[in-house]
């Protein structure tokens, strides 16, 4: 049961990497389109393509938690207890990000809405890559049970390169659905901006991975040894496979499948961090059987997890299927009460 509530677990972060990364991802463009008249058009387009959905990603990272703590309370502790200082910044981030976001769109000020329009772009680049750090510091063996908090725990060469992949990852999800989206909208003017863009992301991705390989095997030889090997080298295959078939569609300009192309390829390489790190939850410390809860307590998590997918899940893949296929439509003023007043865009 332990090492089923372990797989859920890792399943939940790849889920988060693909549904929270692609929002972040459209945050990174944001802060790097541009002034208000240059940046115009990649904002317009980036406020509605999230504005259904982007509330709806973060029920993974509030699963992701939920799991942690009741199911590993052991590693729980040590991860929190460790790891507080960059978790504390990635939830304000978050905060901040959301906000920025939610009051940029109703504002009608310039000013007001350059300085939520800051908030949601400098977090969105700021909480991925502290969530790559911590993921980081936990590969590198960084954090046991009884670890105090220090900067090595998370500001190691470990670290610091999983969080820029992190970073890259989701500015490379964020531009490949954004080229989706421009030709839902019919904004053909903004295809090529962010398949750009996209195949620049890709790039990043690329050579950090090359830049990571021998950190890796000197920082984290376990996780190491698990990608290089057995499962976990198949997925890293898998992954690196479709990368580069969402390269190769995006310079085709065939954007039907990059959307699927580009998720796997993030969700195989954290499944393959998983295979990677086992049976640890913390390497090379604590066992998943050692880190969790009791059996009791693993089988009601079960119970409510099966539930929770047979309730929630439907109606998740309703909602992405209904704003891919352009059926939720924006709100407007009238929907937030938002009416213009004097002084407006000034």
């Amino acid at each position: 049961m332990a090492e089923f509530i372990a797989w859920v677990l890792v399943v939940a972060i790849a889920a988060y990497a693909c549904g929270g990364g692609t929002d972040y991802g459209a945050g990174f463009w944001d802060l790097l389109a541009g002034g208000a008249e240059r940046g115009k058009r990649p904002r317009w387009l980036i406020d509605h393509a999230m504005a259904p959905v982007w509330e709806v990603n973060n029920v993974w990272l509030i699963f992701v938690l939920v799991i942690m703590w009741t199911g590993f309370p052991t590693m729980f502790q040590a991860v929190f207890e460790a790891m507080w200082l960059p978790l504390a910044l990635a939830v304000v981030g978050l905060v901040l990000r959301g906000a920025g976001f939610a009051l940029r769109k109703p504002t009608h000020r310039l000013a007001q809405r350059r300085i939520y329009g800051a908030a949601f772009a400098v977090s969105s680049l700021l909480t991925p890559f502290f969530f790559g750090a911590v993921l980081g510091g936990i590969a590198a063996g960084r954090v046991s049970i009884g670890t105090t908090a220090s900067a090595d725990a998370w500001a190691n060469p470990t670290s610091i390169l999983t969080g820029l992949l992190t970073v890259a990852a989701a500015a490379f999800l964020g531009a490949v659905y954004l080229c989706s989206d421009a030709r839902r909208f019919d904004a053909d003017d903004l295809v090529d901006y962010f398949r750009l863009r996209a195949l620049l992301a890709f790039a990043a991705v690329v050579v950090l991975a090359l830049v990571a390989l021998p950190v890796t095997h000197d920082d984290a030889r376990h996780v190491w040894d698990g990608l290089t090997g057995g499962l976990g080298l198949l997925l890293v295959i898998l992954a690196a496979i479709c990368g580069l078939a969402t390269v190769f569609f995006l310079l085709r300009r065939s954007f039907r499948w990059t959307r699927y192309t580009s998720a796997a390829s993030v969700a195989l390489t954290v499944l393959a961090w998983g295979f990677a790190q086992r049976p640890y939850m913390l390497p090379t410390t604590l066992t998943v059987t050692d880190a969790s809860g009791a059996p009791a307590t693993l089988t009601w998590l079960a119970i409510v997890t099966a539930i929770a997918v047979v309730l929630i899940g439907p109606l998740l893949v309703l909602l992405f299927r209904l704003d891919t296929r352009g059926e939720l439509e924006p709100l407007t003023d009238a929907d937030t009460q938002s009416a213009r007043e004097p002084g407006d865009d000034v």
